[in-house]
């Protein structure tokens, strides 16, 4: 019977034969590789302990007073929110470790999916065909961000609701429509009675989004032959690697435990986002030394940086936050969007890529990334400007001036030397092109 019904689907579907061509499709051995499978697996752990929170976490913004065991917030005012994510990391077993499981599991995911970009970037792995899995990948890239965010902030503690109010007045800046984004996502002023509901209807729609869009990046992938490193057998014709079935997939399902219990382990030996400490949100006050995840600490530290220059459109004002906060990440995303066809214009290069490039064999384009990476970090150092000043013993004043020096210097600095760097390994391996 069994048998029937299998050859009955194959007449009416061909599941045989995209079967066969699945589990036969090779899939390279470079670890490199791997990184898109990390990204996979975080997101598989988040889901997973995602499931677990949401039936214990209550988005509510009611006020209530804390009876739970944490002792030190014993009799405190506090949202629902936040009183729930309080008991589930003091009242609900293994609460904590599954919190903090989750948050690892999102900071890793953000972070695979940016090395995953990088190698794919750097190695040119975006050529044609691949044009539609590199905006893929990049989409990605800002749906996790978004999505960190939102699960950030839902707890409604001191921390989150800092950025909170950041996010809020960085997109009341936009021009003309500002108010209807904060509306719509926000509910008006931050903090009102249906800002973390909002959030947390956010937090939960898009990881579909997110699974689509790995579902067509998987089908792609599948559909399009597998880029190869540079080596003895590698063409445009022919890829070297692994079957999916049953070597590349063991492979991936040990490395799945591995993620699996780096997570773990991490969520059970390194304190992360002890809310507790920071105490329930209070609009009238700010916690020291606050600073966000690393995936958006940039912002911040763009935000501290960029001087403040209001200007008018159309008689509107536009706050001088719009341009660091809006604009500059606007102008980088956009850009990530339309680099493999920026590319294929300026070069001319439109042929049909499987094999990857070595960095070194595209000077100005690895430049470029190393430039545009270390304006990111010297952002991202300023995002904890006053955390260094303490660390080092000095002003903050002198410390904001270097880093403002130094995100103008350093990516121009940076770019420079890769450049030069490349031409030499060419020039020593007498490549002439």
């Amino acid at each position: 019977m069994i048998s029937r019904l299998a050859r009955w689907l194959d007449d009416r579907l061909g599941a045989a034969s995209l079967t066969r061509l699945t589990i036969n499709k090779i899939f390279p051995d470079h670890w490199s590789f791997m990184l898109g499978e990390i990204a996979l697996f975080s997101f598989m752990i988040l889901v997973g302990t995602g499931i677990f929170l949401a039936m214990f976490f209550n988005a509510g913004e009611t006020k209530t007073v804390y009876e739970g065991s944490y002792q030190a917030l014993k009799g405190v005012e506090m949202s629902a929110a936040y009183r729930s994510t309080l008991n589930i990391s003091f009242d609900v077993p293994a609460g904590l470790l599954i919190r903090q499981i989750h948050h690892w599991a999102a900071l890793v995911f953000i972070g695979a999916i940016a090395l995953h970009l990088m190698r794919v970037f750097f190695t040119g792995a975006f050529r044609r065909p691949r044009e539609i899995n590199w905006i893929i990948g990049v989409t990605l890239l800002l749906l996790g961000i978004f999505n960190g965010f939102t699960g950030y902030s839902v707890p409604d503690d001191m921390l989150s609701g800092t950025g909170l109010r950041i996010a809020y007045s960085v997109m009341l800046s936009v021009p003309f429509i500002g108010d209807w984004l904060a509306f719509i996502f926000f509910g008006g002023n931050v903090p009102s009675q249906v800002t973390i509901s909002r959030l947390y209807g956010m937090h939960v729609v898009v990881p579909f989004l997110i699974l689509g869009l790995l579902v067509l990046h998987m089908m792609v992938l599948v559909r399009q032959k597998h880029t190869n490193c540079p080596g003895p057998g590698r063409s445009d014709e022919w890829v070297v690697g692994s079957r999916l079935w049953p070597t590349y997939a063991a492979k991936s399902l040990g490395l799945f435990f591995f993620v699996f219990a780096a997570l773990a382990a991490l969520a059970g030996l390194v304190q992360i986002n002890p809310v507790w400490l920071y105490g329930p949100f209070n609009a009238a006050a700010v916690s020291s030394g606050s600073q966000p995840d690393w995936y958006i600490i940039w912002l911040e530290g763009a935000l501290r940086l960029f001087p403040s220059l209001d200007f008018h459109i159309a008689g509107h004002l536009v706050p001088g936050i719009f341009l660091p906060g809006v604009l500059m990440p606007g102008i980088f995303f956009g850009i990530l969007y339309l680099w493999p066809f920026l590319e294929a214009r300026v070069t001319g290069d439109r042929s049909v890529h499987h094999v990857l490039q070595p960095p070194y064999m595209n000077p100005v384009r690895t430049a470029l990334g190393l430039g545009v990476l270390t304006f990111f970090l010297i952002l991202s150092v300023a995002g904890s400007q006053d955390v260094v000043a303490v660390a080092i013993g000095g002003s903050l004043v002198s410390v904001r001036t270097a880093l403002r020096v130094l995100v103008l210097a350093g990516p121009v600095v940076a770019a420079g030397l890769a450049y030069f760097a490349c031409r030499l390994i060419k020039s020593h391996r007498g490549i002439v092109a």
